[in-house]
């Protein structure tokens, strides 16, 4: 089996024009920040609600996660757009050693869709030896999780808008475009591409298109027509939900609401920003400890040769050359009284988001 073989489905929409259009991408199965977001955008009957792909996997509420997508689906003013990590039905065109490959990978996140599936049935994915006996089971017991899964298409398109999980060849008509083009085109908003219809992805991490100063907010280039909307929800430890609010189908007046969960705290004291930063994230994030200490380490990025401090827990190994979590010395310029939400609390200062922003704070907080 290969993942994004078959033909490419397209869904044609005519939305009613009073109504607002909700997008909302990259849950991956964080059913928390999902019922925190469509809250905060007060979703309700009469707006159009698009899932743009990634409503599964890697977060730890897979299955309740589907199956309330499922639900507002029924409800017929939710569309739902297959992503990257969301096309598991097609387990069931897997050989016996594909299964066995899928079983290891099922052992090695210990979370997903399949895992959850597994234990709801009493059955540890950690003691199987093979993965091929269980799939009838599954087949069996998730006949409708997998009939919606498979009825899922790669785009929607509408009058002034295409709504695709990753991307889109500009080249080619929307029909000639492939599934993994779709569902796993990388950093598109690198690529120079423009449209003739505002195309809305997400995909790829919005922070991961900055090299000093991290945001988590969607990126609108008018100029290209692009909207990118991943906020890093579950892949990032200071993500958050986004959802991208078109006031109508004719709108280019957009806004956006975001959620996380981190505490919010006011700004006691002022501080000014740093001109120079970096950010270390996934991808590019292989550092030399130069001096390893017990709460902070000294590093050297080894691509750029930028140094600086980062938090010993997020390197990945003991040795002097290592990987480490996403990381950046930015230092966010705060007025007394601004809200911010901790994401981290140190001996020395705080790593916090500032309306999407993260940085650290060294003054006080109320």
């Amino acid at each position: 089996m290969k993942r994004f073989d078959g033909k490419t489905v397209i869904k044609r929409l005519r939305p009613d024009e009073r109504k607002r259009i909700l997008v909302i991408s990259d849950i991956h199965g964080h059913l928390p920040y999902f019922e925190g977001i469509l809250q905060k955008a007060g979703f309700r009957s009469d707006d159009i609600l698009v899932i743009d792909g990634d409503f599964l996997e890697k977060g730890r509420h897979n299955l309740a996660t589907l199956r309330r997508v499922m639900a507002l689906a029924a409800g017929g003013n939710t569309h739902v757009i297959c992503g990257n990590c969301d096309g598991w039905h097609l387990i069931f065109d897997m050989t016996p050693e594909e299964d066995d490959q899928m079983l290891a990978y099922i052992k090695y996140r210990g979370r997903g869709l399949l895992w959850e599936m597994c234990l709801e049935n009493g059955i540890d994915p950690q003691g199987l030896e093979h993965f091929t006996p269980v799939k009838g089971l599954l087949r069996e017991r998730y006949a409708d999780e997998w009939s919606f899964l498979r009825s899922l298409p790669h785009a929607i398109e509408t009058d002034k808008f295409i709504f695709a999980h990753a991307g889109m060849d500009p080249g080619l008509s929307l029909e000639e475009n492939s599934v993994e083009v779709l569902e796993h085109t990388d950093a598109l908003m690198e690529k120079g591409f423009s449209f003739d219809k505002w195309l809305i992805v997400g995909h790829w991490p919005v922070m991961l298109y900055g090299s000093d100063i991290v945001s988590a907010n969607p990126v609108i280039d008018r100029e290209h027509r692009i909207i990118s909307i991943d906020g890093g929800c579950v892949l990032k430890d200071d993500g958050q939900l986004n959802c991208l609010v078109i006031p109508d189908a004719n709108s280019e007046d957009f806004s956006f609401e975001a959620y996380d969960c981190f505490p919010v705290r006011k700004v006691k004291t002022p501080q000014k920003g740093v001109g120079r930063s970096y950010y270390i994230r996934w991808g590019d994030s292989t550092v030399q400890v130069l001096e390893r200490g017990e709460e902070f380490s000294l590093c050297r990025h080894v691509r750029t040769g930028y140094t600086m401090r980062i938090l010993t827990k997020y390197l990945f190994s003991d040795g002097e050359f290592t990987d480490c979590n996403d990381c950046t010395d930015y230092v966010l310029p705060l007025e007394a009284g601004d809200e911010v939400s901790v994401v981290e609390s140190t001996s020395e200062g705080w790593f916090v988001k500032h309306k999407g922003i993260s940085g650290w704070y060294y003054g006080e907080l109320e």
